[in-house]
């Protein structure tokens, strides 16, 4: 099994396919297992690189370990060693913090951004009114009371019942996680500025489920609006985790854009 040494943490990675590196950056409820239904489509044209943010295993943090401050600096050193000169990115959820961190860090490097169901660590007039408007309210809460996993969201637990159970199965992986203190350090870490973001000239695709009650539609659209290259996309009948519930319709998507950004050599 891959582990990459790192501070305080054994961070776990995988490689599938050829090609340009295409790298996956799952959210709070995942894993690199999480990518089941995008890594066999696109390993034929990519280098498909999937990983566990540490502490979400197999990755392992010591105690005493950063958790997500260090996020951006794993994705970067996996980078590294594994030789990559550019990279598209694909941000799910709490990805995306990591994702949009390294691009801001290594914009040169980062051919395409994708920033599935997050704003990642932006912190925007915009953005920062959405969330407060939203205070208070509880429905993932509310689901959570009734069984149903917030980030599968009511319409899949009923339409999609094999999936929500394998969902719930995955979120437990990571069962020594205190992932509601994780999710505090999450919100604290929105402190990248607009100027900064509105700065990025990487393309981004910004993806949003319709129907998300963890990172609400208006706050992605913000973001998307925000970004000088971004492209919107709106996928009805999904929740936050678009990736996982709709996933034919995610792999189009991602696949148009980065033909679209980088079209193959003639």
């Amino acid at each position: 099994m891959p582990f990459l040494s790192r501070p305080f943490c054994e961070f776990y990675y995988e490689t599938h396919g050829s090609g340009p590196a295409l790298v996956f950056a799952h959210g709070l409820g995942g894993s690199h297992l999480s990518w089941w239904q995008q890594i066999p489509h696109f390993r034929e044209r990519y280098t498909c690189v999937i990983f566990a943010h540490r502490g979400f295993g197999p990755s392992r943090e010591a105690p005493g370990g950063p958790g997500p401050p260090a996020f951006v600096e794993d994705l970067a050193a996996l980078i590294d060693h594994l030789g990559f000169a550019d990279v598209r990115l694909v941000a799910q959820s709490m990805g995306g913090w990591t994702c949009l961190g390294y691009a801001l860090r290594a914009p040169a490097r980062v051919r395409a951004l994708v920033m599935a169901c997050t704003t990642g660590s932006l912190s925007a007039p915009e953005t920062d009114a959405i969330f407060a408007a939203r205070a208070g309210a509880r429905p993932e809460a509310d689901l959570a009371a009734r069984g149903i996993h917030p980030a599968c969201g009511e319409r899949l637990a009923r339409e999609q019942p094999a999936l929500h159970v394998l969902y719930r199965g995955l979120d437990t992986l990571s069962f020594d996680l205190d992932k509601p203190a994780l999710r505090r350090q999450l919100v604290a870490l929105r402190t990248t500025p607009r100027a900064a973001v509105a700065a990025l000239e990487t393309p981004v695709l910004c993806i949003t489920g319709e129907e998300d009650v963890v990172m609400p539609p208006a706050a992605v659209a913000a973001l998307a609006g925000i970004l000088p290259r971004a492209r919107l996309s709106r996928v009805a009948a999904a929740g936050h985790s678009v990736y996982w519930e709709r996933p034919a319709t995610f792999n189009r998507l991602v696949e148009d854009f980065l033909a679209a950004v980088e079209p193959p050599p003639a």
